[in-house]
């Protein structure tokens, strides 16, 4: 097992193991997400971290790095789309991908990570907790524009 930032040589597994994050959402073509993986790949804000067994994603993150002109012009990391195969479940994974994401946080020198979890999921925000986070301190909204 290898814990790493993801490449385009990682994407289709990564689409694979998406379709655990949300079994109802529509999976683009592994040709039009390796058009947004360049984007990714371009813009030096954004990382993906995954654990790699066998040349398969089986846990990921992804961390966006926001400046910010608030708290000494320190930024926000945004940490989303949290998904451990479930075959692997239970056994750290999601753990060392998320300290990935923090790290990435601290090297930029981000005063706050923020973690969002679907409301329902409350296992997951126990795990959040248990890591440091706090589901407490703030309330997220989010817009859904489709």
């Amino acid at each position: 097992m290898e814990f790493r930032r993801l490449t385009v040589s990682d994407l289709p597994s990564l689409v694979e193991l998406y379709q655990q994050l949300d079994p109802d959402d529509v999976i683009s073509p592994i040709s039009e997400s390796e058009k947004v993986w360049e984007q990714i790949e371009a813009d030096p804000n954004i990382a993906y971290f995954g654990a790699v067994d066998n040349g398969r994603v089986v846990s990921t993150c992804f961390a966006v790095f926001i400046p910010n002109l608030t708290r000494n012009n320190r930024g926000i990391c945004f940490i989303e789309n949290v998904v451990t195969d479930e075959e692997y479940r239970k056994q750290g994974l999601a753990s060392k991908v998320i300290d990935m994401a923090v790290e990435y946080a601290k090297e930029r020198g981000c005063y706050k990570a923020i973690l969002q979890s679907g409301i329902a999921r409350t296992e997951a925000h126990r795990f959040y907790e248990n890591k440091g986070f706090n589901g407490n301190s703030k309330k997220a909204f989010d817009m859904r524009l489709e």
